[in-house]
C-alpha cells in the first residue's frame, strides 16, 4: 500500500507540480533539445508511475527468491493476507482495473494515431507528386501556390515541398537557411517526436500536463531546428526566412518552418539567448533521467527489501531443527502446498 501511495503520489507530483513549472521555463529556450526530453521523459514518467502504482494496488510486495517453491509460497500467503485486509479486495479490483485501462488507453491512441500519421503523409506525398515538379538543383518538390510555405514531409521517401509564392518571396540566403531548418527535422526524426506528444494529449485531454507537453513539443522541435539552421546559416537569415512564410502553415503529417509559433522564434533568434553551461546541461540531463528512473526504483525496491522478509516461518523453523535444511526445506513445501 505505502508503494502504490508513492507511485501515484509522485505522478500527482509531476502533473500538477513539475510540469507547470516546466511550462514556459527559459531554460528549455536556452536548451530545446533538453527541453523537449524533459517534457518526453514527464509524460512518460507520469505514465508509468499510475501504472506501476495501479500494480502495486492489485499485487502486494513479495520476497524474491530463487526457489519456486518458496517463491509460489511466498505468493499465496502475501495475497491471502491483501485480500483478508479490510477492503483489500476492492483496492486490488480497483488498482488492475486502472493499470489496464490506463495501459490499453495508450496502446490504443499511439497506434492509432502512428497509423493515422502515415496513411495522411502518404496521401499528401502521392498528391504532391501529382501536382508538384521536382526541382534537383534544391532537391525539393515546388508546387504552385499563392501562400508562401516551406514543410518537409518525413518517412522512408523524404520529401521538401516549397511553394511557388515561397521561392518569389526568399532570396538564395534565406531560402539555404528555411531548406536547412525542414533537413532539421528529416534527420532528428522529430515527427515522431510529435505524434508521441500529440498521442499522449488525445489519450488524456482531460490533464493539463499532457496539453502543455504537446504545445511545447511543438514549439521546442522547432526551436531545435532553428538552431540546426542557425549554425548553417546564421540566426539573422532565418528570422527573416520566417518572417516572409510565417503566414504558410504546414499540413496534416508534415512539419514546416511556418506557423503561429513563429513571432515567439523570430523574438528568440534575435535576442539570441546563451546556451547552457556544461555543468547546466549535465545537471538537466541527470534531472531528465530522474523523472524516468525514480517510479522504477520506487516500484522494485520494496521488493528487493522484501528479500529479509519472512513468509514462511513454520519452514524456516523445521530447516534450523533438520540437519539436511536442502530437503527439509522442499519436503515442508511440498507438504504445505495444496
Amino acid at each position: 500500500m505505502i508503494v502504490a501511495v508513492a507511485l501515484l503520489g509522485y505522478a500527482a507530483l509531476l502533473a500538477f507540480v513539475i510540469a507547470p513549472r516546466l511550462t514556459g521555463a527559459a531554460w528549455t529556450r536556452r536548451s530545446p533539445r533538453l527541453g523537449v526530453a524533459a517534457w518526453q521523459t514527464l509524460t512518460a514518467g507520469l505514465t508509468v508511475a499510475t501504472v506501476l502504482g495501479a500494480i502495486a494496488l492489485a499485487v502486494p510486495t513479495m520476497r524474491v527468491s530463487a526457489d519456486l517453491a518458496l517463491l509460489l509460497h511466498a505468493c499465496v500467503m502475501a495475497l491471502r493476507t491483501q485480500y483478508s485486509a479490510p477492503g483489500g479486495a476492492a483496492l486490488a479490483a480497483t488498482g488492475a482495473v486502472l493499470a489496464l485501462a490506463v495501459t490499453a488507453r495508450v496502446g490504443w491512441v499511439l497506434t492509432a494515431g502512428l497509423l493515422r500519421m502515415l496513411r495522411q503523409r502518404r496521401d499528401h506525398r502521392d498528391a504532391v507528386t501529382v501536382v508538384g515538379r521536382a526541382d534537383a538543383d534544391l532537391g525539393v518538390t515546388v508546387v504552385t501556390s499563392d501562400t508562401p510555405a516551406v514543410y518537409c514531409l518525413p518517412g522512408r521517401r523524404r520529401t521538401v515541398v516549397v511553394t511557388t509564392a515561397a521561392l518569389s518571396a526568399l532570396d538564395d540566403e534565406k531560402l539555404t537557411a528555411v531548406l536547412a531548418h525542414e533537413r532539421a527535422h528529416l534527420r532528428g526524426r522529430h515527427d515522431l517526436v510529435l505524434a508521441y506528444a500529440c498521442a499522449m494529449e488525445r489519450a488524456f485531454p482531460k490533464l493539463r500536463a499532457f496539453r502543455d507537453a504537446a504545445a511545447e513539443t511543438a514549439l521546442l522541435i522547432e526551436m531545435c531546428a532553428d538552431d540546426a539552421a542557425s549554425s548553417a546559416s546564421g540566426r539573422l537569415p532565418v528570422a527573416h526566412a520566417l518572417l516572409a512564410i510565417a503566414a504558410g502553415p504546414a499540413p496534416a503529417a508534415a512539419l514546416g518552418a511556418g506557423g503561429s509559433s513563429t513571432p515567439a522564434r523570430i523574438r528568440r533568434l534575435i535576442d539570441d539567448p546563451a546556451p547552457l553551461h556544461r555543468r547546466q546541461r549535465l545537471a538537466g540531463t541527470t534531472g531528465v533521467g530522474a523523472l524516468l528512473l525514480l517510479p522504477l526504483i520506487i516500484a522494485t525496491g520494496p521488493a528487493a527489501a522484501a528479500t529479509g522478509m519472512n513468509y514462511c516461518p513454520a519452514a524456516q523453523q523445521t530447516a534450523a531443527a533438520c540437519p539436511h535444511n536442502g530437503d527439509c526445506d522442499h519436503r515442508h513445501m511440498r507438504d504445505s502446498m495444496p
